[in-house]
């Protein structure tokens, strides 16, 4: 078994704040992402991706853009894993309060192997991500969901403190 953590700093003065486990029994099995978010803005759905590099020397905009080895255009959680993006997971809905929880068990997204998510980031954007279906040019790319609010560097946890 594998586990990684990633903590979200907030960009700007945004105030997200939180952190999300990522848990891999066995290489082929999917993984597990669970978490809490707090500061988002209330009654809302932010979108949420793995992205490609762990680099947070400037803020958010360092840590590239979606996850995506394999060249594939941005969709849903729903979709066929085989056709969207690594990092593709969807959206988070916050409550009346600004908090949100996640709990997702993801195929695409690895911890072990070649295509591993170690070293990389995460990102809550302020607007819903449209999955790829709202027409717009980055439809396709980022899912249009806005700026970007928070983000962390994924990394190995400690399993003694997991």
């Amino acid at each position: 078994m594998a586990t990684c953590v990633c903590v979200f700093i907030s960009e700007g003065s945004s105030g997200v704040t939180g952190s999300i486990s990522l848990v891999q029994n066995q290489e082929d099995s999917p993984t597990v992402i669970e978490g809490q978010l707090r500061g988002l803005t209330p009654n809302q759905r932010h979108g949420i991706s793995v992205c490609t590099y762990g680099d947070a020397r400037d803020s958010s905009s360092s840590c590239g853009p979606i996850f995506n080895p394999f060249g594939k255009t941005h969709g849903s959680p729903s979709d066929d894993p085989a056709l969207r993006m690594e990092g593709d997971l969807g959206n988070i809905t916050a409550d009346a309060s600004g908090n949100a929880t996640i709990k997702v068990d993801e195929s695409n997204i690895k911890i072990y192997g070649p295509h591993s998510v170690i070293g990389r980031s995460i990102v809550i954007c302020a607007g819903a991500d449209d999955e790829g279906r709202g027409g717009h040019e980055n439809s396709l790319s980022t899912g249009n969901a806005g700026p970007r609010v928070a983000y962390g560097v994924i990394g190995l946890s400690n399993p003694t403190s997991a």
